[in-house]
């Protein structure tokens, strides 16, 4: 498997005085997706949970919608300089009747790992229509469970504690357990990484759970968590206007700077239950 960190040197400068040192950075590769031998995407990633990552990916693009859907997921031979598998080239065979990506759909050309809709053919062609709608989980989680998720995704980084360079994703109950944290260089990446592991384990759609991010709540991010059935969707930062109007038309939560005890509920506020709610029914 591709190193999930690389080191190198650095000149490490303080007001005590500069010296170099060794510093651990962030691996950064490339992964191309095939899809019954086709080219789908290549995307810039952190190397790990590349399965995960690819079936994912085919969930929010609409292309799968349970793990019977693909019947082998293999890495093809690649080797770098000194003849070992780079492990960068992953290919799907979808089962027996399932439709592959339509054109519309595919990633034609290289997606940076900080943003999930590069090479679309059109806006549209990301308002993909749920297969799981969101809007049909009614049920409600507290504040003071929501508070808990940030250091509880924090506490899960741990890769980032030797880097500082990744973003996570991290799916809960609404009761607050953790059932999977990943992390990539790509919050995309992060998020089809933990939602493939979700459809692996047979847990789509993911009625009566939250997934929580640690940069901001951008529109890929609300339609790959509408495609899961995620009802609610939490952001440590701030989100954007077409990830709330997104959010909105899905019927999804979603959750903005959630930061300590404090936050902003842009939708689906019914969903939240607030201490004033529960003084005033007492």
């Amino acid at each position: 498997m591709g190193r999930v960190t690389v080191r190198r040197k650095v000149l490490r400068v303080t007001p005590a005085g500069a010296r170099t040192r060794p510093d651990s950075l962030a691996a950064e590769e490339p992964l191309e997706t095939r899809v019954n031998g086709r080219p789908i995407a290549v995307t810039m990633r952190t190397p790990g949970n590349d399965v995960e990552l690819a079936h994912g990916f085919l969930l929010t693009e609409g292309v799968i919608a349970g793990r019977r859907d693909v019947s082998i997921a293999r890495y093809c031979d690649g080797v770098d300089d000194e003849g070992r598998n780079t492990y960068n080239v992953l290919d799907i065979a979808l089962a027996d009747g399932v439709a592959p990506p339509e054109t519309g759909v595919e990633r034609n050309f290289y997606t940076t790992s900080s943003c999930g809709v590069c090479g679309k053919a059109a806006l549209d062609a990301v308002r993909l229509s749920t297969r799981f709608p969101p809007a049909a989980d009614e049920g409600r989680i507290s504040v003071e469970t929501l508070t808990r998720l940030p250091l509880a995704l924090r506490e899960a980084q741990r890769v980032f504690d030797a880097t500082g360079g990744l973003h996570a994703a991290g799916l809960f109950t609404r009761d607050g357990t953790l059932l999977a944290a990943r992390e990539d260089v790509g919050r995309h990446n992060a998020v089809d990484k933990v939602l493939g592991w979700a459809l692996l384990q047979d847990r789509v759609p993911l009625t009566g759970c939250v997934l929580m991010v640690s940069g901001r709540a951008s529109f890929e991010l609300v339609q790959k968590a509408a495609m899961a059935g995620l009802p609610i969707l939490a952001a440590v930062s701030a989100p954007s206007s077409l990830a709330v109007d997104l959010a909105e038309e899905q019927g999804m939560t979603l959750i903005g700077f959630l930061r300590g005890d404090s936050m902003n509920v842009y939708t689906g506020q019914e969903r939240v239950s607030t201490e004033a709610e529960t003084a005033e029914h007492a």
